[in-house]
Parts: C-alpha cells; sequence; structure tokens
C-alpha cells in the first residue's frame, strides 16, 4: 500500500501545503474533510503552475512550454510517467526549497487526483483551466518586464482576476453544494454570483498591495505619462480600491450565507485580512508606490482570534468587517 492510499492529504496537502502557503493551510485545517481535500489539492495544483509562471529568471518561452505541458497534465492528457519526466526537467530550475519540494511532488498530486470522484475530478481541473489560462496571458502581457506595457483597458484586469481567483469562488460553490447539505441560505446561482466577486476583490488586493514589486504600468489602463505623477495616479489607484472593497462585502454576504459554521469561518477569514489590507493601503497614501503594504503578525493573530469568537454569529461578524476595514 503506497502512502497516498493511506492518507493523500496528511502527506501532500499537510506537509507541502504548509511549506507553501501557512495562511491558506490555517484556512484549509478548518474544513470539513469532503471540502478540505478537493480545494487542498486544487490550491496545491494552481501552485505548482503559478511556480512556473513566475519563474522569472527562466525564459518566458521555456515558462510557457512547461506551463502548457503540466496543464495537459491536470486534464489527464498525460500520465504520472509524463510527470515524472516534467519534475527532472523542471525541478533543477526552482530555487526556493518549498517550492521544489512542490514542483517534485506533482507525480503524486496528479495521481491524488485521478483517484477523486468524478464530479470533483471535474472541478478541480475545470477551475485549473482557468487560472492556468489566466497565467499564461500573464507572462504573454508582461514577457519583458523593462518595457512599459499597459493592460489595455479594465476589461483586461476583470478578465486577468476572474481567470485567477474568481474562477474560485464557483469552484468553492459547486463544491460546497454538492458535498454539504443546506449549503447556504442564497441559491447557487446567487452564490456563484457573489463568489466571482469575491476571488476577484481578493486578487486585486493582492495586486495592490504588492504595488511596488508590479510595474505601474500594469495596473492603470490611463495613458503612461501619468505613471509617473503620484497626483494623477493616486485617485486611479483609490479606484480600484473601491472596487476591491465592493468586492470584498459580495465576499463577506457570501461567507455569512453559508450554514456550516467551519466553512463560514474559513470563508470568511480572506475578506476580514482583506479588509484590514485596504484600510492600511487607503491610509498610506502615496506610500504603497514606495513599499509594500503588509498586516503584522499580531495583527493577523488578532484577526483569527476575533474571526474565531464571532463565527457563529452573522451579525458580529460583519461588525467585525466593518470594523477592521475603517
Amino acid at each position: 500500500m503506497s502512502r497516498l492510499d493511506e492518507n493523500p492529504m496528511r502527506e501532500i496537502g499537510g506537509e507541502i501545503l504548509r511549506s507553501v502557503s501557512r495562511s491558506f493551510y490555517l484556512t484549509i485545517r478548518i474544513l470539513p474533510k469532503s471540502l478540505r481535500e478537493p480545494i487542498g489539492l486544487a490550491y496545491l495544483l494552481a501552485r505548482a503552475t503559478d511556480t512556473i509562471a513566475d519563474t522569472s529568471d527562466i525564459a518566458a518561452k521555456i515558462r510557457l512550454e512547461s506551463l502548457a505541458a503540466l496543464s495537459r497534465m491536470i486534464q489527464s492528457e498525460g500520465g504520472v510517467e509524463a510527470a515524472n519526466v516534467f519534475v527532472i526537467t523542471f525541478v533543477p530550475l526552482q530555487r526556493d526549497e518549498a517550492e521544489r519540494a512542490l514542483i517534485a511532488r506533482i507525480p503524486e498530486c496528479i495521481d491524488w487526483l485521478n483517484r477523486f470522484p468524478s464530479p470533483d475530478q471535474a472541478d478541480i481541473r475545470a477551475v485549473l483551466r482557468s487560472i492556468t489560462h489566466g497565467q499564461k496571458l500573464d507572462i504573454q502581457r508582461f514577457e519583458n518586464s523593462a518595457a512599459l506595457s499597459c493592460l489595455r483597458h479594465a476589461d483586461e484586469l476583470h478578465e486577468y482576476t476572474y481567470l485567477v481567483a474568481g474562477c474560485v469562488g464557483e469552484f468553492w460553490t459547486r463544491l460546497g453544494f454538492r458535498h454539504l447539505p443546506n449549503f447556504a441560505t442564497h441559491s447557487a446561482e446567487v452564490m456563484t454570483d457573489l463568489g466571482i466577486k469575491y476571488g476577484k476583490a481578493l486578487q486585486l488586493i493582492n495586486v495592490l498591495r504588492d504595488f511596488p514589486a508590479d510595474e505601474l504600468e500594469q495596473l492603470f489602463v490611463e495613458a503612461k505619462d501619468i505613471l509617473q505623477q503620484p497626483d494623477r495616479v493616486v485617485p486611479v489607484f483609490e479606484k480600484w480600491r473601491q472596487r476591491a472593497e465592493e468586492g470584498l462585502a459580495a465576499g463577506v454576504e457570501y461567507a455569512c450565507a453559508i450554514r456550516n459554521f467551519r466553512v463560514r469561518l474559513a470563508t470568511i477569514l480572506p475578506a476580514l485580512i482583506g479588509a484590514r489590507t485596504l484600510a492600511l493601503l487607503r491610509d498610506a497614501g502615496t506610500a504603497p508606490f514606495s513599499r509594500t503594504i503588509k498586516i503584522s503578525r499580531n495583527e493577523m493573530r488578532s484577526i483569527i482570534f476575533w474571526s474565531l469568537i464571532n463565527a457563529p454569529f452573522t451579525g458580529s461578524l460583519r461588525k467585525l468587517y466593518r470594523r477592521l476595514l475603517a
């Protein structure tokens, strides 16, 4: 009997997930097992494809080819043997130890995926199709990081945030309604719409928070000459910050509609963390253009503590969200 037969989530999901994302690992552990395993595996596969897409010291052509190869394996167009060849080729190119370990475990992740019930397999593959498509576009659009290259219009930013995060709201909703009786007080249609808005907002916050690391021109749709003028950039930045806030409000509504306490808690945490991040971005003025805005560890612990206390009470969760945002 293989380790996967004994407990794939413990061997792969626990060990590797903890190393590549401590915050998401904590969130995942809250979920019921029926959701924990498919969501955990989907995250690991998405993190693996993201690792490939973001390895900037590797030529864009090689990243695109590697991303396409891994995508084919995820979509069952290549077996574990193909995954082993991929690992041999790509692992030596990784400098980060945790990400190198993740790439090395891809054959086991693919094997694990093939063991899920068919509906879960279909959902995992569907969300990974969207995510890898968004990552492919990201590589193609910003292949030359030294060149000024704006997103041509706001629709491209909306498309990007949907492909890499909004689709996760759909995925989470489909799993919730299939695995948990009476998943939410809203219909599946309403929850899907709220989930998409929520996911897009979380990704937009990532873009805003990492503003110095991302070239200014990658965010704004206005003429390039305003990018060197903070007094003109700030209103545009604030517009997108407000868009993110609107999406987070949808996320709070989404979480409060979930009946299962553990799923509600896991779902609300990113919104609460996002609310505090948006407050810091709002209060920072022009500071995001010169440094990254981050929540302190003490604040993070406080948010987790108060979310645990308030999770059974939707009214209290809404108040906590408003307090963090203010």
